[in-house]
């Protein structure tokens, strides 16, 4: 048991990069170790017997700072405002109710789902809660907002890791995708979180130049690695990009076919690459908690069309081990192609670094 246990510390180590793991390591405990055990252990026994266990709590959680956004994105759609869901910024005293129930059992908190997180006036002021429960945190951010003032906030956040959006190294690249954004405003906020970090002698954030590759973008490649050295960044990743209208081809799928999720057949459409298996390590693991308290299965599911309770009405325990989340679980089991989330998923977005 041991063994394992170190093993599966390990594992989940390895995810993090080389600069960052003491940090991360630092977030371990007992109760924490044991939570993920259960977890990985459960999972296991799901696949194996196809019925749908869960002994644990999801060690990852993302809670979503606001559905508001600055940009005009053309595959988001907080970008393109075609929620049908509320708008709004999440609440720092429902943020903390939240956290006082899940913080002993959860490791990762990445403060992200739609729109642009500094846009919550709170945001810090709950990045630093989670700080002081021990957690690792995250958000990523399309760097807009990183002022002076914002830089140095972020650095006594305590924040560990911030990943901010760089689609392109020069102008007319870069709002191909992200419409209405300046290039130079986002690397000028980046430099700024660095001088702040330095300032301060800080060792975190870790700082991710992420960037979407993406048709028009995807000749920048080694230019953007070029850039976040010259800025001090601690590490670049290249991000897949999911589009909705991709059958009969898209503007936005790479040319360069190892960055792009989706394959072209002999017919001239196209196919998600990945093999469409039924399980799913996110629904044992992970959740999506939207600004106004409805958790939801992930990521993918942007408009909360699947909401498995509200924890404004239910505690996250109930809610996580109740009849709606199993009744979706055993669905997924069944068959993920009859779920509409799932059918443009890669189980994760895959990245290269």
């Amino acid at each position: 048991m041991a063994f394992f246990i170190v093993g599966l510390a390990t594992f989940v180590a390895m995810k993090i990069y080389t600069k960052d793991t003491l940090n991360f390591l630092s977030k371990l405990t007992i109760r924490r170790l044991w939570n993920m055990l259960k977890v990985y252990c459960s999972f296991y026994i799901t696949k194996w017997t196809k019925k749908p266990i869960q002994w644990g709590m999801p060690f990852t959680v993302s809670i979503e700072p606001t559905t508001a956004c600055n940009l005009r994105c053309p595959e988001c759609p907080s970008g393109l405002r075609a929620f049908t869901r509320p708008t709004g910024n999440l609440k720092a005293d429902f943020f903390k109710n939240t956290m006082d129930e899940i913080a002993k059992d959860l490791l990762w908190l990445i403060f992200y789902f739609q729109g642009e997180p500094y846009i919550n006036p709170k945001f810090l002021e709950m990045v630093k809660y989670a700080k002081d429960k021990g957690i690792y945190t995250i958000t990523s951010t399309n760097g807009h907002f990183l002022n002076d003032e914002n830089a140095r906030k972020t650095i006594e956040s305590g924040l560990d890791r911030l990943i901010i959006s760089v689609d392109g190294t020069t102008q007319e690249v870069y709002e191909n995708y992200r419409k209405e954004g300046k290039l130079e405003a986002v690397l000028q906020g980046a430099r700024n979180v660095v001088k702040w970090k330095k300032k301060l002698g800080s060792s975190t954030p870790h700082i991710i130049f992420q960037f979407l590759v993406v048709r028009p973008n995807e000749h920048q490649i080694p230019e953007v690695y070029k850039l976040a050295e010259e800025i001090g960044i601690d590490e670049v990743k290249l991000k897949t990009a999911q589009v909705y209208d991709y059958k009969h081809g898209n503007e936005l799928i790479p040319t360069i076919e190892k960055y792009a999720r989706y394959a072209q057949q002999e017919d001239g459409t196209y196919v998600v690459k990945n093999e469409l298996l039924n399980h799913c390590w996110k629904l044992w693991h992970s959740c999506v908690i939207t600004w106004d308290g409805m958790v939801v299965p992930c990521c993918f599911d942007k408009d909360a069309t699947h909401r498995l309770g509200d924890l404004k009405a239910t505690s996250f325990r109930t809610l996580w081990q109740g009849e709606d989340y199993q009744q979706f679980r055993t669905m997924l089991l069944q068959g993920r192609d009859k779920i509409d989330i799932c059918t443009n998923c890669t189980e994760g977005c895959k990245v290269w670094a």
